[in-house]
């Protein structure tokens, strides 16, 4: 989506909105770092995020790749800053197509600072001199395919103060193309609005987006402020000055004086706000929380589906996902990026016929061996295994093999079922509560356009034991309403359902649409989700040293137990799909798993009609 159109929804809605600033980190592990911070602020609700260019080498490398991170897996509408900058046209050219296949289609042409080494900016051989020949060879070669921004300069620039020439330069840069601008950080509110009547009478009409960098530290904010040539009012460093030495007084003085600055922006008829974020959040984030523009339950952010959305090139339409990977997203999008064509209305003919391999990027397990110990400990028992699962419902842990990220609020109404369940050793990975049309602006179960219903149907997936499995698949068959898949490692399948085809197990209906099938059930995809499943499994096992009682336990419960999925297709009995396991308890689950011992027990289930099976992890039925 165009920047240009996000700027006129919030004008047309009366609704502010704001953008966040990054820039590619010096090292690996700070990639990492700003990748999962930039995931946790996609939480915050910006329309959109941008990411510096870094000239040359490396750093130009790792632009591109974060634009692919960030449109593909994020799903955050990315905007490329483009330099000219030791740039001949040859590599600007490889730029913006690596910029189309990521999917970006917003780009921020600037001329760049000089080199380091350099006192002056000269263009490089065969490359551009000002930020307006970028611009034009943008539009002439992409055509309306990118939205171009440029910079703005309510205070100067570096190498030049003088602000007729500026706004020459700045109405030259539009005549060639551009469709937004985006200034420079300012704190001076009055300059600013000043600065925008000045742009307004050159016959510039584009949209104006203004910069702004919250204050994280007082030694931080004056060194921006130093290298910006940032006037700051006298009254704002006599508020900050007294708190100078103490960084958490400083940023809640801070908040206040930045969203003093950003209302009176607003009250100035400005719609959007772009945040100078240096690549952190808390500081953002407390002028957010000031202005009280953060997502809140009764205030969620919009989302067009259930699941996030991947804005990749040819991903725009995709409207249908299977629920398998609803807590891992980016494997999901790894293991199907080299699809032709990715399912749209309903599920069809469009389906790929083969995922891709598991050692694609966010397919395998992360983290260090040693990180994994730390996180998830080192279970000796299946009662081990089931209480690291139980915490991470009640939210005491973010994460599990199978989840990347902390349990959202619709599994509030699960969670006692779910604890229940796992403290009986049946380690559940998904879920999903059975809906019965509510309103598509539901704070928690909402989604897609206003004014349309959404339903769902309860869906369970867990790991079962294979002696506990015969009597799971007895009670399921004896519900009519109840179809499953269940699958070993080894690859042993079995179903209830009568063919391949799909399942919904979430849709939507809108008015003037028709019904949308976001998320279904099916074998083919359930069959790739197992591998992935399995294989998450192994490598936690591998976590642990050979012949250790974690890793036999852990090797056992992948090689021996179910991968198993149940729907219930009768949305309107919200409890039947937990109500199968009534009575059922995997056997010793506290007995731990020795190395002497792990390889060579076996599973044993137990009913109250005197049936037994030999001593081991398996499973009780009392009822």
């Amino acid at each position: 989506m165009h920047i240009k159109e996000m700027l006129a929804e919030a004008e047309r809605t009366g609704q502010p909105s704001f953008s966040f600033e990054y820039f590619p980190p010096k090292t690996a592990q700070g990639v990492q770092n700003l990748y999962d911070r930039m995931e946790r602020m996609y939480d915050f609700g910006p329309k959109f995020i941008d990411i510096t260019w870094g000239a040359g080498g490396r750093i130009a490398e790792l632009t591109c790749d974060m634009v692919v991170q960030a449109q593909a897996y994020f799903g955050l509408e990315t905007c490329m800053h483009l330099t000219c900058t030791d740039m001949g046209e040859e590599k600007i050219n490889d730029a913006l197509k690596r910029a189309y296949k990521a999917g970006c289609t917003n780009i921020l042409a600037l001329r760049g600072d000089p080199p380091r080494e350099k006192e002056q900016w000269v263009a490089v051989d065969g490359g551009f001199q000002y930020a307006r020949d970028l611009v034009a060879h943008i539009r002439k070669t992409y055509g309306n395919h990118f939205d171009i921004g440029v910079a703005g300069y309510p205070e100067g620039c570096d190498d030049n103060k003088d602000e007729d020439l500026l706004l020459d330069h700045l109405k030259e840069k539009i005549d060639m193309g551009a469709t937004f601008i985006v200034t420079q950080m300012f704190y001076d509110a009055d300059n600013f609005v000043r600065w925008v009547g000045k742009v307004r009478e050159r016959g510039i009409t584009v949209p104006i987006v203004p910069g702004i960098m919250p204050i994280a530290t007082y030694a931080s904010f004056l060194r921006r402020v130093n290298h910006m040539n940032c006037k700051v009012p006298d009254e704002w460093m006599a508020a900050l000055d007294p708190v100078k030495n103490d960084d958490a007084a400083v940023r809640e003085v801070g908040k206040t004086l930045v969203a003093q600055l950003c209302r009176k922006i607003m009250s100035a008829g400005i719609v959007h706000l772009h945040f100078y974020t240096m690549n952190l959040a808390q500081a953002t984030r407390m002028v957010l929380e000031e202005l009280d523009w953060m997502p809140t339950t009764t205030r969620p952010r919009k989302q067009a589906l259930p699941w996030k959305q991947s804005l990749a090139l040819g991903r725009r339409e995709e409207d249908v996902r299977p629920i398998f990977w609803r807590n891992r997203n980016k494997s999901y999008i790894s293991r199907t990026q080299d699809w032709d064509e990715f399912p749209n209305g309903r599920w069809g003919d469009s389906r790929s016929p083969a995922f891709g391999e598991l050692d694609a990027y966010g397919v395998g397990l992360g983290g260090t061996n040693e990180f994994n110990r730390k996180r998830w400990g080192e279970p000796k028992s299946v009662q081990d295994i089931a209480s690291l699962f139980v915490n991470y419902i009640r939210r005491e842990i973010p994460s599990l093999p199978w989840s990347e990220s902390p349990l959202t609020s619709e599994s509030d109404s699960l969670t006692e079922d779910l604890i229940n369940l796992n403290q009986r050793g049946l380690l559940t990975i998904n879920s999903q509560p059975a809906v019965d049309g509510v309103k598509s602006t539901h704070p928690v179960y909402g989604w897609g356009p206003q004014n349309g219903y959404v339903y769902q149907k309860a869906y369970l997936e867990l790991l079962v034991s294979p002696d506990l499995f015969p009597e799971v698949i007895r009670r399921i068959n004896a519900n009519p309403d109840l179809s499953y898949y269940a699958v070993t490692q080894s690859g042993k399948f079995t179903t209830n359902t009568s063919s391949d085809g799909p399942n919904a197990v979430t849709w939507g209906v809108f008015p003037g649409k028709e019904i949308v099938q976001p998320t279904i059930v099916e074998s083919i995809s359930f069959l790739a989700w197992k591998d992935e499943a399995f294989r998450l499994g192994m490598d936690w096992a591998h976590c642990h040293e050979a012949n250790s009682p974690s890793r036999i336990l852990i090797d056992k419960i992948m090689n021996e137990w179910y991968l198993v999925n149940i729907v219930n297709n009768d949305f309107h009995l919200p409890r039947a799909i937990f109500e199968l396991f009534d009575g059922l308890t995997v056997k010793d689950l506290d007995v731990p798993v020795t190395a002497t011992q792990g390889s060579e027990q076996n599973n044993g289930v137990h009913e109250t009609n005197g049936t037994s099976t030999a001593n081991g992890n398996g499973a009780v039925a009392t009822a």
